[in-house]
């Protein structure tokens, strides 16, 4: 049966790693194996090996092929170098001892190369670093200046407004008592004018109306005087007085029969006026 060492796809989709087994050739990537010896991720910088350098070196011994990336593998741990000085001790060109201190000193230096790549990454990564952070430093300094310069700029401004706003409000202080003052030297004149002129004026009024007023005036006459005058009435004058009269004392009849009472004093007060119309009418 044909053996295989090759690699067995896992992880997710672009981020996959793969198992490193012992399988048949004929069975499919992701089938049924034989054994398992290692682990590669390539994702990682740089790839991450797993291998159980004992099992791997075993079955290459066997007669098992790997794949070329496997054979890349083994070849990058060793294996199949540790084959080849086997193979040798094993023909008699060099002893055991040999063979193992060849390895370990091949050992040795892949190792160094290994760290000095790992170093070499880790510099470059700080270099990268500190480069976005010096970019990211310069970037915030600008910001920080135009942030400077936008708030100068305002301060500046409100400023220039507030002193423009205190001159304007000393000219409109200034102005007033000018005003003031302007007003205060107009009045005086206008003033005394009237006052000047007030006296004659108010003489010439008073003498002017004196004589409208005597005639617009009524006379006020007393009631002496009117009775003293002779009331000179018309006969139609005279049958009013007497209706009206008539309508009184009819209406003061009824009231006295209603009630029982005596005649009121209105009544007493038209009968003592008849005889008082009758001479006026005589």
């Amino acid at each position: 049966m044909p053996l295989k060492i090759r690699l067995t796809r896992q992880g997710r989709k672009r981020r996959p790693f793969y198992h490193i087994v012992v399988a048949d050739s004929r069975a499919p990537r992701d089938g049924k194996y034989i054994e398992r010896i290692g682990l590669y991720n390539p994702v990682t910088n740089p790839a991450t090996i797993e291998l159980n350098f004992d099992r791997a070196l075993y079955w290459v011994q066997q007669g098992a092929q790997p794949t070329d990336t496997c054979r890349t593998l083994l070849s990058a741990n060793g294996v199949l170098y540790k084959k080849h000085l086997l193979a040798g001790v094993k023909k008699g060109a060099f002893s055991e001892e040999e063979a193992e201190k060849r390895f370990d000193v091949w050992k040795k230096e892949k190792e160094a190369k290994l760290i000095e790549i790992k170093s070499k990454l880790k510099k470059a990564k700080d270099a990268e670093e500190k480069k976005r952070l010096q970019t990211e430093a310069k970037i915030s300094e600008a910001k920080a200046e135009e942030i400077a310069r936008k708030k100068s700029e305002q301060a500046e401004a409100e400023a220039k407004a507030s002193k423009e706003a205190r001159e304007e409000t000393a000219e409109e202080v200034t102005e007033e008592p000018v005003e003031e003052k302007a007003e205060e030297a107009k009045t005086p004149d206008t003033v005394k004018e009237p006052v000047a002129e007030a006296p004659d004026k108010a003489a010439d009024e008073a003498v002017a109306e004196k004589p409208d007023e005597v005639a617009a005036e009524p006379v006020s006459e007393t009631p002496e005087d009117v009775a003293a005058e002779p009331v000179s009435e018309t006969p139609e004058d005279a049958a009013d007085d007497e209706a009206k009269t008539m309508d009184a004392d009819e209406a003061v009849k009824e009231s006295s029969e209603a009630t029982g009472e005596s005649e009121p004093q209105e009544a007493q007060k038209s009968e003592s006026e008849k005889p008082e119309k009758g001479t006026e009418e005589k």
